[in-house]
Parts: structure tokens; C-alpha cells; sequence
């Protein structure tokens, strides 16, 4: 299922009560997470990451609400959780309607999920990253609903500072709400810092380059980008320079339709290619340790994520 037709489900109001959203765009399974366990007097446990333990989500479950209400759950991961675990989840939904699961899946399997629990009333949901047209709808729906007044040219204006990344556009709408009348593009320039200049991939390229990042860093942070999500990002395109470095020692050019599954332009594939034999496997291979380890740790409790984001790529630089 898409998100198109979920968005059906839920106008008809014919949703299920236990749902897997998944797929390319973290912000869309958080969106609707959100949506769709905003239940009035709901008694909500939510495991984020490592925390979930299959025992205290069976037991919220399958008790009364504490509260008269109903009674729900949520997951969220990007490892994948057991299959039996899952189904016996589902099953207490189907048993009672007004209990509400939902496991969002943040990893990168997405087969998994395209067609499972079909015998179950499950609505497995991919969501791709939103196109242009739908981005606009998003944040226009997110403005009217903090009652700032913005049109769809004001929003593509928005849109085309943040590079099209609609979680930091929607962290922005907060700040129109000082004026009480129609938001223009210039209040958009004044009001908003645009990662024009500076985005993710530019303050890995820095970072790989050895350079001082700490502004870029700072920038990116103070307009709502996750620190765990940075660390995922870096990861990714190490991940795929390190797909490079293998392919060009093995067959002597890139190829990228076959390294990334889907044709790029030449200068992207020609930058990726000579960035990726400036490091040697063995140094591929201690990165992506210290990235993930330092990813687990940020994803405890009651940590300082900045801080460890900081050190992390302090040490990134120390091994290149």
C-alpha cells in the first residue's frame, strides 16, 4: 500500500488499528505515526530504537487502559522485529478494535514489509520521499493548522532554500506565526536561513576534506536536522564510496546504474568515483565502526547527542 491510498482509508475513515509504515522517507512515517495515534484519552508506550521489549508490549496491550481509553502502541526501529513478535501484536488488535499498533520501520529492507501480514487486517505502508507537489501540500497543511497564512508560491519559495527537505521547511512554519497577515517571500528571506550554501552533503564533503566543519555543523543543527540522522547520512555515503572503491578496483571504471541501482549524472559519478580511492578499505571498515557505534550510543537514554555528533566526527577526520 501507498500513501495515496492510506490517505483514502483514513478521509473514508476505514484505517485498521495496526499498521507498518515504512519506506525512503523518515519524515512521512513520522508524520503519520503521529496522525494516526492522536487519539483523545489514549494510553500511549512508545519504544523508541533499542528500547522495545516484547513483554511490556504485549502486557500494554492486552490490559485495560488505565484511563477508560484506548490503548496504544508504537515501535519505533530500524532493526527489524521478529516476525512472531509482530504477528502476535497484530493479533491482539484484531481481538480488539480499540487498541492501536503501530511499528515504524526507519531501516533500508523494504521487501520485507511490501507484502506482509496479507491475511491480517495490517496496512503495510510504504512512503517514497514526497514529490514537489505533495511537499507543498504537507507544509500547507501543517501551516493552516498552526493558522499561518502562506501560499503555495511562498511554500515553493520555502522549499527551494530548504532544497527541497520538507521536515526542516516545517520546522520553519513556527516562526511566520508573528504576523497575522499573508506570509510573502520576502518575510521567508528575513525570517529564514537557507541551507542554500550548506546541506548534508556539503558538511560531508568538508569533513572527508579534512576542513573545519563546525559552522556547517552548527547551521544544520540550529534548523532542525536530527543528529542521528546526520550520522545515518554520513554513513550512507560512505557506504557508497566504499561501493565505488570495490566496483572501480574490480572492474576498472564506475558504473553507477550498477553501484547505486539507478543512472546519475557524470560529474556526480565521476566526484564519488575519485573521492572514494582517496581511502583504503581498512579505513572504510573503521569508520563505519566508530559511525555506527557512535549512532547506538546516541540512540540511549539521557545522552548529550550534540556532544557525541561533535567527537564522532572530530574522530572521523583523526582516521582519515
Amino acid at each position: 500500500m501507498y500513501k495515496n491510498e492510506l490517505d483514502k482509508h483514513i478521509q473514508n475513515n476505514t484505517a485498521s488499528n495496526n499498521f507498518i509504515l515504512f519506506g525512503e522517507s523518515d519524515f512521512l512515517i513520522d508524520l503519520y505515526t503521529k496522525t494516526l495515534t492522536n487519539v483523545e484519552d489514549a494510553s500511549v508506550l512508545t519504544f523508541y530504537y533499542d528500547e522495545y521489549n516484547f513483554n511490556s508490549a504485549k502486557a500494554h496491550l492486552s490490559q485495560g487502559s488505565l484511563f477508560g481509553g484506548r490503548n496504544v502502541l508504537v515501535i519505533k526501529s530500524e532493526k527489524k522485529v521478529n516476525k512472531k513478535e509482530l504477528e502476535s501484536l497484530i493479533d491482539y488488535c484484531e481481538k480488539n478494535r480499540d487498541n492501536i499498533f503501530i511499528y515504524a520501520y526507519y531501516g533500508s529492507d523494504h521487501k520485507t514489509y511490501a507484502k506482509a501480514f496479507a491475511k491480517k487486517t495490517t496496512m503495510c505502508v510504504r512512503f517514497f520521499h514526497p514529490k514537489d507537489f505533495e511537499a507543498q501540500n504537507i507544509i500547507g497543511q501543517i501551516a493552516r493548522e498552526k493558522n499561518v497564512n502562506i501560499d503555495k508560491f511562498a511554500i515553493s519559495h520555502l522549499l527551494n532554500i530548504h532544497h527541497g527537505d520538507v521536515a526542516l521547511s516545517c520546522n520553519e512554519i513556527d516562526k511566520f506565526r508573528i504576523y497575522d497577515r499573508a506570509i510573502t517571500t520576502k518575510d521567508i528571506d528575513n525570517l529564514v536561513f537557507g541551507l542554500a550554501e550548506v546541506n548534508i552533503d556539503d558538511l560531508i564533503k568538508k569533513i572527508l576534506s579534512k576542513k573545519d566543519f563546525k559552522e556547517d555543523l552548527a547551521n544544520i543543527l540550529d534548523h532542525g536536522e536530527d543528529e542521528i540522522r546526520i550520522v545515518t547520512a554520513i554513513t550512507s555515503y560512505l557506504t557508497q564510496l566504499y561501493m565505488f572503491n570495490i566496483y572501480i578496483r574490480v572492474n576498472g571504471a564506475p558504473n553507477a546504474l550498477e553501484i547505486l541501482g539507478y543512472p546519475a549524472p557524470k560529474f556526480v559519478v565521476d566526484e564519488k568515483a575519485a573521492l572514494s580511492l582517496k581511502f583504503k578499505p581498512a579505513i572504510y571498515y573503521k569508520l563505519h565502526e566508530l559511525l555506527l557505534s557512535s549512532e547506538l550510543t546516541m540512540k540511549s537514554s539521557n545522552v548529550d547527542k550534540s556532544a557525541i555528533l561533535l567527537s564522532t566526527l572530530i574522530r572521523v577526520q583523526q582516521l582519515l
